[in-house]
């Protein structure tokens, strides 16, 4: 299977070993979600017109669902699967479904073979190999990998469809914090193969903070599930929903992730975090894919600092360099290799430290980690085995990119002491 990785991840040689199949472009759904569906009397609103004296009309809806689709790369053939999915169910009265979407040559050539920057109000069809939601927007080429193409688009959907709460999706290769390097490319998201731009890391935060947050946002990417990434994005939206390792190529399953907002529209912020987490793991259960996602309450970051920072000082204070070495080495990984699950490093290291205060430590961190921290988690086939716990972290074994000295984490927590100190002679 395809996963959704940048194509220089294919220095990597874990990477490398994947191999891409067609996608089973599964339609089913619960019989419950279908039925709740079905009963619905769902009225779709017509597409905001185009602006006229600055001025829209307001609707009363409670979602507002953002999907950026940055199709710019050779995960296009995706992008269009996913619009069709979100097609299946369509937007209602209470739920408004927006997309940006752009497209590049050298893929995919269905659907038209438009070649565009296009925005959509997704409407509910029974055509799922072509899009037929109305274009509300051609943007002709625009640069994707800019992170105010996503403050733009945000703005404006918040304007032309507004609404009491709104979820925000960003779509492509992700990869984490960092990126093993190849034509100078590095930590992010959002990568635009035809102007060779991406968002970093700080840009996705600084993106958030300029559209003015979001309640629940999601990363429909590889590898952003950690607190290097979720760190930058804490004050600008109350959930996040990631990946620790790289997602199947067809990334969220988006008619069991509207479905059931459709149905039921006043679910929390938190309650749509979870509906995200677990369409995207049903599915990919439903065929035995591996797969990680889980949900984080962002405010839940100001008190995990401190427990961070308590824990570094206790181990550092244990001079038991080699332990933590080992346990670094030996903790759950992904994709790129230096990253760890953190609930089981912590595991491993307290299980064979001789200190009483690292026991303590750790376990307070590691308790506020699956108790307060994370507030989902779901994982399947090889990583159902309580290994990946929610939240990946950098823990390499020989180096240190300096660059991870410019994160907002790393300011605030001493989990970067850390690695120096264990790697120091």
């Amino acid at each position: 299977m395809l996963r959704k990785v940048a194509a220089v991840f294919a220095i990597i040689a874990s990477v490398a070993t994947m191999v891409s199949a067609e996608i089973s472009f599964d339609t089913r759904n619960s019989a419950t979600l279908q039925q709740e569906i079905a009963n619905l009397e769902l009225s779709v609103p017509v597409a905001a017109p185009v602006e006229e004296k600055g001025l829209f009309t307001k609707a009363d809806k409670e979602w507002t669902i953002l999907v950026f689709i940055n199709a710019k790369n050779n995960l296009e053939k995706y992008g269009l699967l996913d619009v069709n999915e979100m097609e299946k169910i369509g937007s209602s009265d209470k739920v408004n479904i927006v997309v940006e979407m752009g497209r590049i040559n050298g893929y995919a050539t269905n659907d038209g073979d438009w070649k565009t920057t296009r925005r959509f109000l997704v409407k509910k069809d029974n055509d799922f190999t072509k899009i037929t939601s109305p274009v509300l927007a051609e943007l002709g080429k625009t640069d994707m990998g800019d992170y105010k193409s996503l403050v733009a688009f945000v703005k404006w959907a918040k304007t032309a469809y507004p609404a009491k709460k709104y979820a925000l999706i960003v779509w492509n290769h992700g990869s984490g914090w960092d990126k093993a390097r190849a034509m100078n490319v590095t930590k992010g998201i959002s990568y635009d193969d035809e102007t060779g731009n991406h968002m970093s890391t700080p840009q996705l935060g600084l993106a958030l903070k300029e559209m003015g947050g979001v309640n629940v946002y999601g990363s429909d990417a590889c590898l952003m599930q950690m607190p290097e990434v979720t760190y930058e994005l804490k004050d600008y939206t109350e959930y996040i929903v990631g990946s620790e390792e790289t997602e199947p190529g067809d990334g969220y399953t988006y008619d069991l992730f509207v479905g059931p907002v459709v149905a039921r529209p006043t679910m929390t912020p938190a309650e749509l975090g979870k509906v995200a987490v677990d369409g995207y793991s049903d599915h990919y259960q439903s065929i035995g894919q591996g797969s990680t996602q889980s949900l984080m309450k962002s405010a839940a970051q100001d008190g995990f600092v401190p427990l961070v920072n308590a824990f570094v000082t206790a181990a550092i204070a244990s001079g038991e360099k080699a332990l933590v070495k080992t346990a670094a080495s030996s903790a759950q990984s992904y994709a790129v290799y230096d990253n760890k699950d953190l609930g089981h490093f912590l595991t491993l290291y307290s299980a064979s430290t001789k200190s009483a205060d690292v026991k303590a430590k750790a376990g307070a961190l590691k308790a506020y980690l699956n108790g307060t921290l994370i507030t989902h988690n779901r994982v399947n086939s090889e990583f159902a085995n309580g290994n990946t716990q929610g939240l990946a972290v950098y823990l390499p074994g020989y180096s240190f990119n300096s660059d991870y000295n410019e994160l907002a984490w790393a300011k605030a927590a001493q989990w970067d002491e850390l690695i120096k100190w264990y790697q120091a002679k």
